[in-house]
């Protein structure tokens, strides 16, 4: 499906996983100005647009999520470069240790706690502020100010199975929706369309780093379609939720994990 997306995109967590593969759905539903944000390089990333389209026009921001003064003037050099801001994915984030509450070490908890939610929240004010002072990107009533897109995860949504005690990271993710959800409501009549996406299992190396082979094999025998996602369903699952396909969407939450959620 073509959504014939245009405008500016601004994407955390970029350089690698989700992030990366949404910059690629993008870029193929024809968003040609990316800000990629990331605490690594992007350069696969940026080489990848480019086999994609060798017109796009790319601003890389190495950075800390959780620094807020990064945050905003990163969103600030996104505009005086490209003029605006229509797109933004709000995605990096971490696993965080597999223990229960009486095991995890405080530290821990407030680091996962601090980059899956409150440097959303750091990022999607920002955003915000930017998309309240422009105009819809065309005249249609499928348009808007801007769209935001949250990474939360199924998580956010259930709790962990037994053998998979992701404490710190659901609470971040049920977190994430409850902004989401907030924020939505809030600036829906202002032209802002927020939403969120709560993907399954997808084979990203932040879920191949965190989960041990044999619970990999355990839960994937738990989703219906008996797989994990790829990496670009989801992308294309977030360029779908950006697009005027997506237009009377608010505040909703896209789940996309092979039906493990209605087992």
């Amino acid at each position: 499906m073509s959504f014939a997306l245009k405008g500016v995109a601004y994407i955390t967590g970029a350089g690698s996983g989700i992030g990366q593969y949404t910059a690629y759905a993008l870029a193929k539903q024809g968003v040609r100005s990316f800000a990629l944000v990331d605490r690594n390089a992007v350069t696969t990333t940026v080489s990848e647009l480019k086999k994609i389209s060798p017109d796009v026009s790319i601003k890389e921001f190495a950075l800390d999520v959780t620094n807020e003064e990064a945050i905003n003037d990163s969103i600030d050099k996104t505009v005086k470069e490209f003029g605006r801001l229509d797109y933004a994915v709000n995605n990096a984030g971490i696993g965080g240790m597999l223990k229960t509450s009486d095991q995890i070490p405080t530290d821990d908890f407030t680091k996962v706690m601090a980059i899956n939610t409150t440097a959303v929240w750091t990022c999607q004010r920002a955003q915000i502020r930017q998309m309240l002072k422009q105009e819809k990107l065309t005249d249609s009533y499928r348009s808007s100010r801007g769209s935001i897109v949250n990474v939360a995860s199924m998580y956010g949504l259930v709790a962990p199975p037994l053998n998979v005690p992701a404490t710190a990271y659901a609470t971040s993710k049920h977190a994430v929706i409850g902004l989401t959800r907030s924020d939505a409501l809030q600036f829906a009549h202002k032209g802002i369309r927020i939403n969120a996406i709560s993907p399954g299992y997808v084979l990203t190396p932040l879920v191949k780093e965190t989960m041990a082979g044999e619970q990999m094999e355990a839960e994937r025998v738990k989703v219906p379609i008996h797989r994990y996602s790829e990496i670009e369903e989801i992308g294309d699952c977030i360029a779908f939720l950006h697009s005027d396909a997506a237009s009377y969407m608010v505040g909703a939450t896209l789940v996309a994990d092979g039906g493990y959620t209605i087992t």
